[in-house]
């Protein structure tokens, strides 16, 4: 792969990067641009006349705002309904009454930086309540000598930026690495294995995730003994691929079978001493999400402590506020875990002391006044003082809890903060890979010298907002590739895949039109050819040609699947036992989305709702009408329930009255029966359906109940399971509907009902795929008229 088409790489991802972020921006400027303050706040998105209730520091020497609604301005002190949740990018200003009020009042003069201050302060919801907002400020914002808030301000959803930075940031990481001129220095020579750099400190991982070289061969492991026993022999072969894998593992996981049960057998093999582990090796454990991150997390801190040796050191890293309000989890975070040090003494008093003097400089010392001029100068220096010693002092705490975590548990892009900038790992495993930009993949890859990838690439994808402009994006056709086998060494004896034949290409190899040589194991030594070019020779012969790298059409794209494509099959192990479904729910996923591999436990095979320890049957038809069957279809072919638009063009969303009224028959009917509004999930692909949904049937069935679009159902599951399609219309347009993968995340969800709404004679139309399933529904499931009566 020559370094030329590896720059044209990573800098197209940086473009692409640079699209979502403009989408990002300009989404969020055309709400706020059409958005009055009083119309942001009845939207749910800001939080106007508030003002400054106490300031305090906090854990990382955040600085802690706690705003309120003043009796003075307000009759009522609690907070209007808002989107505001922990962990959410917002900003403090001064409150405006109105946009043009805002207008009247600005100058037109430059604004100086101490006015862009007092306009805004960006921050995250650190913990929100009825009445008091806390918002977290990290030390760059608040370490400005002028750093002051309005007496009354007013908080706004922001965009974050952040993300963004760090995935740039690793890219341009990753092209340093690339076009250093001893990119190939030490890659390739025979004894070479995942530990060695090139003269560039790019470790063999990166070629490998580059097909710069091919990976390693694994290392046989025999007599694993595994901590878990009821691990099945999918899990086992999972884990012992994930074991012997020299550079990257992928673990394909479909819906309920497992995958983060057999990640923690993985986490425990390789942090253990074991035969075919003799050294325990430090992980990073990543996810897409903070859910995905603290799901692992609490499953660790629920292992047993082993009969000899010390429980499991783990570290979660991460701002407090979006780390689950669980006792556990936030004392296995770093700032915890710093705070309970012996050293926490002396960072303590010097941040009582660094509190006092900023409520001084916010008027609420003694005396009660705002110092002003030649003294909040004096006062300020006090405070930049005091902040550094603070920063030093928690820097070292830090430092001394991460060198003694064996774990260290964070999202992908928080894994590139400051607490972690000099940590390097033996391992990193990144759940929900599917649900993850490669970008922010790369943020922890570059700490490690061994990647295991989890995830589902049947399920959704990331989520990009912006479409590739097709000018900018040459032909990405992924084309096989042919070796010549002396095109696999160069003069220096190193292996060089760069000479391939890739189709899409314009590289002059393919005006070669010799025919291609597989050679035998004995003409390749004689060629002095690497174990690596052998093994990859051996691949040719065996049908499993290896793919060229292309550059990518969309951020969709994840790492997982590039690699799968790259190197085929084998580099990946699929977990095939599913605990979740009932056989007939999980038939249908099966052959259509994996290759009918998925084989239902005899635990789950036949699990109905009747069977649920709640349910009381008194009525056999009940039982057996609704309660006894698996798969529902309700049908409204013929019923002219028609969808309709709601918003203005593109960016509206649609429903579908008749069909509300459909579902919350069939739900009406599922509680009548004995099923708790709490076991039942509704599931629509539009948002407008789902605040249907929700204004019909809340009223009826209380907060428990659980509607949402599909994007947000992902990772979840439910006893029962409805299933609104709401496209019905005479031009037989289905939308998103066509996309697999969407219905695949939304008919897996269910485990022991599942029942489907929707206009037959429109959704078959859509797709070969829609119209296999809804074949399989007609065949296979119980078909019913839906009657609104």
């Amino acid at each position: 792969m020559s370094t030329e088409k590896l720059s044209r790489y990573i800098n197209r991802h940086l473009l692409l990067l640079s699209q979502e972020r403009d989408a990002e921006i300009e989404r969020t400027s055309l709400i706020f641009s059409k958005c009055g303050p009083k119309l942001l706040e009845q939207k749910g998105l800001a939080l106007n006349g508030l003002g400054v209730s106490s300031i305090s520091v906090g854990l990382g020497n955040r600085t802690l705002v706690e705003l309120e609604r003043p009796a003075a301005y307000h009759t009522i002190t609690t907070f209007p309904p808002h989107t505001f949740r922990p962990g959410d990018l917002v900003s403090i200003e001064e409150n405006v009454v109105s946009a043009s009020r805002s207008k009247k009042s600005s100058k037109p003069s430059s604004v100086s930086l101490r006015d862009k201050v007092k306009q805004a302060v960006e921050g995250v919801v650190y913990k929100i309540l009825d009445s008091r907002i806390v918002i977290a400020i990290d030390p760059s914002q608040s370490d400005l000598s002028d750093f002051e808030l309005p007496e009354r301000c007013r908080v706004t959803k922001l965009a974050n930026s952040i993300t963004y930075d760090r995935m740039e940031h690793a890219l341009k990481r990753l092209e340093k690495m690339i076009v250093s001129p001893a990119h190939l220095d030490a890659i390739g020579k025979p004894g070479s294995n995942s530990s060695v750099k090139s003269g560039a400190g790019r470790s063999r991982l990166v070629e490998v995730l580059l097909g710069v070289v091919v990976p390693s061969r694994s290392t046989m492991m025999h007599n694993i003994s595994f901590f878990d026993d009821l691990l099945n022999d999918s899990q086992k072969a999972a884990v012992k691929f994930a074991l012997e894998s020299a550079e990257v593992a992928c673990i394909h996981g479909p819906p309920g079978t497992g995958k983060t049960h057999t990640l923690i057998e993985i986490i425990r093999q390789l942090t253990s001493i074991t035969l075919v582990n003799p050294h325990p090796l430090r992980l990073l454990v990543c996810g897409a999400s903070n859910l995905s991150v603290d799901n692992i997390l609490e499953r660790l801190l629920a292992l047993p402590t082993p009969f000899k040796g010390e429980k499991l050191k783990v570290t979660r890293i991460g701002h407090p506020a979006r780390v689950i309000a669980h006792e556990g989890a936030l004392n296995a975070t770093l700032e915890a875990q710093a705070e309970r040090s012996d050293q926490a003494v002396l960072v303590r008093d010097v941040k009582a002391e660094l509190e006092s003097t900023l409520n001084v400089l916010s008027g609420r010392g003694k005396g009660g006044k705002v110092p002003r001029g030649s003294e909040r100068r004096r006062i300020w220096e006090e405070v930049r003082t005091l902040r550094k010693e603070y920063r030093q002092r928690e820097s070292g705490i830090a430092r001394a809890v991460l060198q003694e975590s064996q774990v260290v548990l964070a999202t992908c892009h928080s894994s590139g903060g400051h607490q972690l900038r000099a940590q390097e790992f033996d391992v990193v495993i990144i759940d929900e890979a599917t649900q993850a930009l490669e970008a922010v993949c790369w943020v922890p890859i570059l700490k490690a010298k061994k990647l295991i990838l989890a995830g589902d690439p049947k399920q959704l994808p990331p989520t990009v907002l912006s479409s590739p402009k097709s000018t900018e994006c040459p032909s990405q056709s992924v084309h096989r590739t042919s070796y010549k086998a002396d095109a696999l060494t160069n003069p220096s004896g190193t292996t060089n895949p760069s000479r391939q034949v890739d189709e899409g290409s314009d590289a002059d190899d393919s005006s070669d039109n010799e025919p291609d040589q597989i050679e035998t194991s004995s003409r390749m030594s004689e060629k002095g050819l690497t174990p690596d070019a052998q093994q990859l020779t051996s691949k040719m012969a065996s049908g499993l040609c290896y793919r060229s790298l292309a550059l990518p059409r969309t951020l969709e794209l994840t790492m997982f699947e590039r690699l799968e494509k790259m190197y085929g099959p084998r580099i990946k192990s699929m977990l095939t036992t599913q605990y979740r479904m009932h056989a007939k729910i999980a038939e249908f996923p099966s052959k259509a989305m994996y290759g009918s591999n998925l084989i239902t436990h005899p635990s789950v095979a036949s699990h109905l709702l009747r069977h649920l320890p709640n349910i009381t049957i008194t009525s056999e038809e009940d039982a057996q009408e609704i309660l006894g069957t698996p798969v529902v279809f309700l049908d409204t072919a013929g019923c002219e329930y028609f969808e309709k638009l709601e918003g203005d063009g593109d960016e509206g969303s649609r429903c579908n009255e008749n069909e509300g009224m459909v579902v919350k028959n069939w739900l009406t009917n599922l509680v009548s029966a004995g099923v708790k509004p709490s076991q039942v999930g509704i599931i629509t692909p539009y948002q407008a359906q789902v605040t249907l949904l929700t204004s019909l049937l809340r009223p009826l069935h209380g907060p428990d109940l659980e509607i949402g679009t599909v994007d947000g159902m992902q990772g979840r599951e439910k006893e029962a399971v409805i299933i609104s399609l709401v496209r019905s219309n005479d031009k037989r347009e289905v939308g998103f509907l066509k996309e697999e993968r969407r219905l695949n995340v939304a008919m897996t969800r269910a485990r022991r009902h599942l029942c489907v709404v929707g206009d037959s004679s429109t959704v078959q139309h859509g797709s070969k795929y829609l119209k296999d399933w809804l074949a399989w529904l007609e065949e296979n499931g119980d078909v019913r008229f839906a009657d609104l009566n």
